[in-house]
């Protein structure tokens, strides 16, 4: 099933991957109040999609995404309205964070400002050679403050603060080097190799990999003594399930589990 807007593309296959592609060539997918209004809506629809295993975040034209478009920032001095834009854009990049599947960003361009903080707020990116990347608001006196709270969390801090204080692009070999994307490949090989992580993540049971998101996330939060006990209590919830019975027993009887869809 596809569902095609103006400004979001969204497309479903049998196997459960949604891709939401940013369809705004001519403005560098900006993230603007219309963009993110489209892809908080497609982030609920699939938040509530039980047969949803994977979302893959793609871009069509030069860029991947520019962040938020400066002219209507400048267009609105107003602080309501820069607090609202902002207010949105966290809403959806914790809508990413808190969905119970992977998100897989497919990076082919430049990924700047909000657009950098979308990779890294992505929980796997995969980017083509030509891919670069920046928090360049600093050039424009407006230090990417919102885009600092995953890239941090993705990149070595003084290596995040370069980016932040220069505004100086990196390219995708050193994203790939930093923790940024977790793969590079040519232009041409990258919807492959968005299709074999893809592919990895489909042959688990989605319960288990929903679970595991949770946990990586929450635990990175927390003291050690807390994380080992949130850890621990999440795998023995993880063994209740029947996938993971059913994997047990395959392991035991030196087979391949079967596990039901789902």
């Amino acid at each position: 099933m596809t569902n095609a807007t103006e400004l979001l593309q969204v497309a479903r296959d049998g196997r459960g991957v949604v891709t939401l592609t940013l369809n705004d060539p001519a403005r560098f997918n900006a993230l603007g109040h219309d963009m993110l209004a489209a892809l908080q809506c497609a982030l609920a629809d699939v938040a509530q999609d039980d047969e949803a295993r994977v979302v893959v975040l793609a871009a069509a034209g030069k860029a991947f995404c520019a962040g938020h478009n400066l002219k209507d920032m400048a267009a609105h001095p107003d602080l309501a309205w820069y607090q609202d834009l902002f207010t949105r854009c966290s809403r959806m990049m914790l809508a990413i964070h808190r969905l119970p599947v992977p998100v897989i960003a497919r990076v082919h361009g430049m990924a700047t400002a909000a657009g950098c903080q979308l990779v890294a707020q992505c929980d796997l990116a995969v980017a083509s050679e030509a891919a670069s990347f920046a928090t360049s608001g600093i050039h424009y006196g407006l230090f990417c403050a919102t885009p600092s709270v995953p890239l941090v969390r993705n990149v070595p801090a003084k290596r995040a603060m370069e980016m932040l204080l220069t505004g100086d692009f990196i390219d995708a070999r050193t994203a790939l080097a930093e923790g940024l994307v977790n793969r590079v490949v040519a232009h041409e090989a990258l919807d492959a190799e968005v299709e074999s992580l893809v592919q990895a993540i489909v042959q688990k049971p989605r319960a288990a990999v929903a679970m595991g998101k949770a946990l990586v996330y929450q635990q990175r939060e927390l003291g050690l003594e807390a994380a080992y006990q949130l850890a621990g209590q999440t795998m023995a919830t993880n063994m209740m399930d029947e996938a993971a019975q059913e994997g047990a027993r395959a392991f035991a009887e030196k087979r391949q589990p079967a596990w039901k869809r789902g």
